[in-house]
């Protein structure tokens, strides 16, 4: 779906950009260059190409964020355009004239900040609120569906996979307890329940719930699934020179990210096949890392935003 003008009645919530500079850097923009940014968001990475003078395309699958990107973006006119869709159907995108190849694509695969901060989304215990957690609310799989009717050890298998969580055992039991008294609708009701069930020893850096929150994000949003295909579709549509770059902010998401960019840049890695003699085969290089390391925030940024301290910017250019 793609969206034109849209106006909204509320103020605009304050955004800071991650990596902002970092981007820009990276991604090279200048006037006509046509550049993707495949998670917009509020719009502050887009803003930025915008102001280079380029052209984007502005996708998320969130439409209220999506609106939110529109009204920021509008003073742009048709330098910008809006289509409500997951950065995964890329190529499903891009099939529209002009757009076959592009010059440049963004992803920033953290949730926003003011989606965690809104109590009716659910992402976060912060807020007493529904539990929900969906991205796209089209989509029919909330996070309370999930807590309330998965069995309990499928349930403990996610949040020790996705939540990375030592105590996952335990946290399932509880939920399981607890929903059989009474549904657990309220991010409040579970953030409570998993607290009782992890031991407390000393001061805690980040809340007990965190960890299991996090991996209920991920499944409600299926956020792990795809990234290296991404990649190659994305290496795919990219004009020779163009530029891609990914920002993450947990280590289950950079490791795909990694993973696809160097098997693009022709570097083998231990699932790589082997030849008769048992040397990995070397997969044809179609991208050139533009660094041996990611990028990380600055430490101003980090103290003017916390939530950019787990930030990783990997980037590449395609090779002719």
């Amino acid at each position: 779906m793609i969206l034109k003008s849209l106006m909204m009645p509320d103020p605009l919530p304050q955004h800071t950009p991650v990596l902002a500079a970092e981007v820009l850097t990276a991604l090279a923009p200048t006037p006509g260059k046509r550049f993707v940014d495949g998670t917009v968001g509020l719009g502050g990475h887009s803003a930025a190409l915008l102001a280079a003078g380029a052209q984007v395309l502005a996708i998320d699958r969130d439409a209220s964020a999506l609106r939110q990107a529109a009204e920021r973006l509008a003073r742009y006119g048709d330098q910008v355009c809006f289509v409500h869709a997951d950065f995964r159907s890329l190529k499903t995108v891009l099939n529209q004239p002009g757009w076959s190849e592009v010059d440049g694509i963004l992803v920033d695969l953290g949730v926003s900040s003011w989606q965690l901060d809104e109590p009716a989304r659910g992402f976060s215990f912060r807020h007493d609120g529904p539990l929900d957690m969906r991205m796209d609310t089209s989509q029919p799989v909330t996070a309370a569906d999930i807590v309330n009717t998965w069995e309990e050890e499928p349930l403990a298998e996610l949040i020790r996979q996705w939540g990375e969580e030592r105590y996952a055992r335990q946290v399932a039991y509880r939920i399981v307890q607890a929903r059989r008294q009474t549904p657990i609708r309220t991010t409040g009701q579970l953030a409570a329940i998993v607290r009782q069930a992890i031991p407390q020893r000393g001061p805690q850096r980040i809340d007990p719930a965190t960890r299991t929150f996090q991996a209920l994000r991920i499944a409600v949003n299926r956020e792990l699934d795809g990234l290296e295909t991404f990649v190659s579709e994305a290496t795919d549509v990219l004009a020779p020179g163009g530029r891609l770059a990914v920002i993450t902010f947990h280590s289950l998401e950079d490791r795909p990210i990694k993973r696809a960019l160097r098997r693009e840049a022709g570097i083998p890695d231990d699932d790589a096949p082997t030849d008769f003699w048992g040397r990995r085969v070397t997969p044809t290089p179609r991208l050139r890392l533009l660094h041996r390391r990611p990028i990380i925030p600055t430490d101003a940024e980090v103290a003017s935003n916390p939530r950019a301290r787990s930030a990783k910017l990997r980037a590449a250019e395609r090779l002719p």
